[in-house]
């Protein structure tokens, strides 16, 4: 990887502020890994990602708080959007609905979750057949986790980020040219 550059934008909406340090170091050798060395960068690989999901896939976000999963879910639901919308954070109300070209894209936070059930509750198993689901703390899902999900592990270093893609075979040709 190359040597980070400052976690900055030029937008102040932009990913929140400093990163904070995952305790358990998320280090894992990944068929395909990204150096994002700021805000710029975790939004430019959202974007690509919208381009590149179709209807019924999952994409799991990764990694400690501040280390850009919200702000890849911004960008992918914006560019899926077309327009430049207000992308809140699901933090509280645990899901956000948009509906883009007829597809409808589920964004989860799960971290407060106390039990894999209550995903259950939340229809996201339903969602994960039809809809486009970006869902952040996926770890909370338990054994519902998808098995053909893509997952992003994002990863603090210095002062900007890293992310590892991880997934099915079957996303393998379509992230060839991420």
């Amino acid at each position: 990887f190359k040597t980070p550059r400052r976690w900055t934008s030029s937008r102040p909406e932009a990913c929140g502020g400093p990163p904070r340090r995952y305790s358990r170091g998320m280090t894992t050798a990944a068929p395909l890994a990204r150096d994002l060395p700021d805000a710029d960068a975790t939004e430019a690989l959202g974007r690509r990602l919208a381009g590149l999901a179709r209807p019924g896939d999952v994409i799991l976000l990764e990694g400690p708080i501040g280390a850009g999963k919200s702000c890849l879910a911004r960008a992918f639901i914006r560019a899926r959007l077309g327009r430049a919308e207000e992308v809140p954070s699901p933090t509280f109300t645990l899901v956000q609905v948009y509906e883009a070209e007829g597809v409808e894209i589920w964004h989860a936070d799960l971290y407060r979750l106390t039990h894999p059930d209550e995903a259950v509750e939340l229809g996201l198993t339903e969602a994960f057949e039809t809809a486009l689901c970006l869902i952040e703390w996926p770890e909370k899902l338990g054994q519902d986790r998808p098995k053909q999900a893509l997952t992003l592990r994002f990863s603090v270093v210095g002062e900007g980020r890293e992310v590892a893609l991880l997934g099915p075979p079957a996303w393998e040709a379509r992230l060839a040219d991420l």
